[in-house]
């Protein structure tokens, strides 16, 4: 059959507002897809719905819809897209109403059954990750838009193949190759030099949005539309391949598609071609993300300035001591962002910054905001904070949860009413750790020098409820031999000391020369929590590539 040709424009809720637009004219697309959800945008979606009923999905979607409905009708684009969040049935018929309107003629359809809120009434959203068959449902029915709920992101791309190609869900290496291109395509511009540690070898200034060529036996290419800033090449791909993964096996409710058998190639300028991906049974359980409220935080940031930072910190931090007595949870951090002899006030300012949470507002209210502002004439010299503190303010927490397949009522709702079921995965395999496969020869001895690690590596990292994960890949056979071989779990725990008294599991994945580190726990009870400065774990991968160790002078 025909190469499929799956687009992606959007990796988040408030990507680029012209994205739409710029996939459906920048080049040939059957498939358009818009990724908007992630454990923070089903909170912020929650708290919408409680202040309206009918709110819930992505507002944005719409509005980019506005513009490009009538140009994807013309050029026989369809599209997916999990916008419909909270609420895909309010989606479908805001676009419905949208399509009448405009007098462009679409069939829209929606995807259901993923809101188990019912069941956890201490959650703000409950919400089962579904496959793609629901997808597949709608699209070979004739929907041109499909919405849906909350889907695992490659399922945007697994339906869509499913459909076109005639996959079963026995078809478990074609699917896990979906899966793979769906994992690539997900976030957007990350796959085409976005957030790329090696962002210098092009221009990313304005990355152009990636797409996947879609073959029969589920390898792809991956690639972009002429023309378009960025770069996609092996690296690119490795780094996304990467993000928000742990072992070699990247379970979904669909497939569980192996990362160790990946074979990416560079199949000419700005395309990868991704083969040999095999496939097993899916789990037999779903994951359930749980999103609740956990309390009230505030935060204030007292710049510390010139000489004696240290005592400095030493008596604020004994000063609000006695407004802090009932705060259930107290955090210090000082960032000595100062240098001697500084040529600027900013350079030679440090910054300690208190964050605190509680389940009482008012125990990290105004109480708490008025005794650091009443010390700005009783306090160290030079008292000045970054911003005046403010009330507090909720902040939100998230927990996996899993249910059997089987109890979950997924189901494509057609552009003609009808409603049709889909069934669990009959076939299901329970996740067991594969052992870990022999480490290449190491390099011979010879002269070192200490250098940083992201001169012969890169790094991408990112989150998961709690836990981070830092994936990291040599860029050549010989640093592949030494990276192996150096980066052990302990030598990571020592090169990020924060990650020191964590668990810190690391997994080998020689066909892509990576090592993938997770780390539990780093991000306290998820995003919404704001756990770290860093509460995505974004840049723990770029930390890790600036720490120094003793590096073979032959790959330096």
């Amino acid at each position: 059959m025909t190469v499929l040709r799956v687009g992606n424009a959007s990796g988040f809720y408030g990507d680029r507002f012209d994205a739409l637009r710029e996939m459906l004219t920048g080049g040939e697309l059957d498939v358009l897809t818009g990724d908007y959800l992630a454990e923070l945008t089903m909170l912020i979606l929650a708290r919408d719905r409680l202040k309206d009923p009918a709110a819930g999905y992505a507002r944005t979607f719409l509005r980019q819809l506005e513009e490009c409905l009538g140009l994807a009708h013309e050029r026989g684009v369809r599209i997916v897209t999990n916008a419909g969040g909270l609420n895909p049935a309010g989606l479908a018929d805001a676009v419905r109403e949208l399509a009448d309107r405009l007098g462009v003629p679409v069939r829209v359809a929606h995807v259901e059954g993923d809101d188990l809120t019912a069941l956890h009434p201490d959650s703000l959203a409950a919400h089962a990750y579904l496959g793609g068959f629901g997808i597949a449902e709608c699209l070979r029915a004739g929907a041109d838009v499909v919405v849906t709920g909350r889907v695992t992101d490659a399922a945007l791309v697994t339906g869509p193949a499913a459909a076109h190609f005639g996959w079963g869900p026995g078809d478990h290496d074609r699917l896990a190759g979906a899966v793979v291109a769906g994992h690539v395509l997900e976030c957007g511009t990350q796959a085409t030099g976005g957030n790329y540690a090696f962002f210098q070898e092009g221009d990313v200034r304005r990355p152009g949005f990636p797409l996947a060529e879609l073959h029969e036996d589920g390898s792809c290419v991956i690639t972009k539309h002429p023309g378009t800033g960025g770069l996609v090449d092996v690296g690119t791909v490795t780094a996304q391949l990467l993000y928000e993964t742990a072992g070699a096996r990247y379970a979904g409710p669909d497939v569980t598609a192996r990362l160790d058998t990946v074979r990416l190639t560079q199949d000419g300028p700005d395309r990868v071609r991704i083969e040999g991906v095999r496939g097993e049974a899916p789990p037999p359980d779903l994951k359930v993300g749980l999103n609740r409220l956990g309390g009230f935080r505030n935060e204030v940031a007292f710049v510390l300035t010139g000489l004696d930072i240290e005592a400095k910190a030493a008596l604020v931090r004994e000063q609000m001591a006695p407004a802090l007595g009932k705060v259930a949870d107290v955090r210090w951090g000082l960032a000595r962002t100062d240098r001697p002899d500084a040529p600027t006030e900013e350079t030679a300012s440090a910054l300690l910054r208190l964050v605190v949470r509680d389940p009482d507002e008012r125990q990290v209210g105004r109480a708490l905001t008025a005794a650091a502002v009443e010390l700005a004439l009783a306090s160290y010299p030079g008292f000045h904070v970054l911003a005046p503190p403010g009330k507090g303010t909720p902040f939100g927490v998230f927990e996996d949860a899993y249910v059997p397949q089987d109890t979950v009522a997924h189901a494509a709702v057609l552009h003609d009413g009808r409603r049709v079921a889909v069934p669990p995965a009959h076939d299901t395999l329970v996740l067991d750790d594969l052992p870990e496969p022999a480490p290449p020869e190491p390099l011979p001895d010879g002269p070192v020098r200490r250098a940083p690690l992201g001169l012969v590596a890169g790094a991408r990292s990112g989150d998961k409820g709690g836990n981070a994960n830092v994936g990291v890949w040599a860029r050549s056979e010989a640093a592949w031999r030494w990276l192996a071989h150096e980066l052990t779990a302990d030598r990571f725990r020592e090169l990020l000391p924060e990650t020191r008294d964590l668990p810190v599991t690391r997994h080998v994945l020689p066909n892509l020369r990576a090592l993938n580190f997770v780390v539990e726990g780093i991000l306290g009870a998820g995003v919404a929590s704001q756990h770290r400065f860093d509460p995505q774990a974004k840049a723990l991968g770029e930390w890790l590539r600036s720490r120094h160790l003793d590096i073979p002078e032959d790959l330096l």
